[in-house]
């Protein structure tokens, strides 16, 4: 009889096993592919941008309420919500350092933009 139960739980074990796998390997064909429509829907070098950073554009303009690339603008608000969240006057430092991370991605993204109409204003010019 022990004989049977082992066997019984060895068959189980393994169908869970199985079960798990599958389901692992859907979740991450999930993950990819919304990560590759992610990645299209932005051009290369801000998709990259993404990734390095580890946020997205758009969460980065919720996070310091821009709805446009204005450069000052962003300061503005990045100048704010850094004092506002200030741990000296009982504010989060996570808060804090999520402000200073959209920041950083909006910055990132400013100068991508830059960089792009300087290369479009040389092909321009030739």
């Amino acid at each position: 009889q022990a004989k049977y139960l082992a066997q019984i739980i060895l068959v189980g074990a393994q169908v869970v096993g199985r079960a798990f796998a599958r389901a692992l390997r859907q979740e991450f064909a999930a993950s990819r592919a919304a990560a590759d429509a992610r990645g299209r829907s932005e051009r290369p070098q801000s998709a990259a941008a993404s990734r390095i950073t580890g946020i997205s554009l758009q969460e980065a303009q919720q996070i310091l309420n821009v709805s446009n690339l204005n450069a000052e603008e962003i300061q503005k608000n990045y100048d704010h919500l850094f004092k506002v969240n200030d741990k000296s006057v009982g504010g989060s430092f996570y808060l804090q350092s999520k402000v200073v991370r959209a920041k950083e991605r909006l910055d990132e993204e400013l100068r991508i933009q830059a960089q792009s109409e300087k290369e479009t204003g040389w092909k321009a010019e030739t």
